[in-house]
């Protein structure tokens, strides 16, 4: 029953955290900025002001896909948030230039989480071919081999949680300051980006409890021995 439990904690932390962002995004979707700009219009006016003219802001595809690619210094935004004039398009794309910014004064913890992308990969791609095999064989070894890779993604999502903390903390300070929303406005986009941080926590509660569940079966493996 508790493996049960187990399971059912784990499918539905996520999914209450994706249906908490969505909800709060649809929201404030119908609530417009008194500036009247866009996402594209606000993402452009935040990065202009930091002196990040080489960074472009383009239309991405799919619902909430917004995101900043380091590599080809772009803020790809959602069609909704790229030409609308909502208070959450407003923080989602304020959010994402926050991104840039950390990229630009080359931040610690975003640095770091790019330098783990690959060890992070492979580790969640690799990990479970060895914790099978360790555990139908009970080679304890190969099942702490299938843990240690593991560790790896979740040091990533660890690490991650900082990143798209500060990224938020920078949308609000740039948004505010610069004028882009007023009064009420503010209280709404922290909502909207309070919502789509628990995304994160919520991945990252999962990934330690699942490591976490995964130890304990080691341990036990080599109190057989």
């Amino acid at each position: 029953m508790s493996f049960i439990i187990y399971f059912l904690l784990i499918a539905l932390i996520p999914i209450w955290a994706q249906m908490r962002v969505k909800s709060t995004f649809k929201k404030y979707s119908r609530v417009a900025t008194t500036s009247g700009m866009t996402g594209r219009e606000m993402a452009r006016k935040i990065l202009d002001e930091n002196g990040l003219f080489d960074v472009k802001v383009v239309e991405g595809r799919g619902f909430l896909s917004d995101h900043y690619n380091p590599m080809s210094k772009t803020v790809a935004l959602s069609p909704d948030n790229y030409h609308g004039h909502s208070v959450a398009g407003a923080a989602v794309a304020a959010h994402e230039v926050g991104h840039a910014i950390q990229d630009a004064e080359s931040y610690a913890f975003l640095r770091f989480r790019h330098a783990l992308v690959p060890v992070a990969n492979i580790g969640s791609n690799m990990s479970w071919i060895f914790l099978l095999i360790g555990m139908f064989t009970q080679m304890t070894g190969m099942f702490l081999l299938g843990i240690i890779l593991m560790a790896a993604g979740v040091v990533f999502q660890l690490i991650t949680l900082p990143v798209e903390f500060n990224a938020s903390s920078r949308a609000m300070n740039q948004i505010v300051s610069l004028g882009l929303i007023r009064n009420e406005e503010e209280r709404h986009a922290k909502k909207v980006l309070n919502a789509a941080a628990m995304t994160y926590v919520a991945a990252a509660a999962v990934a330690v409890i699942e490591l976490l569940r995964l130890v304990l079966i080691f341990t036990g493996m080599q109190g057989e021995d």
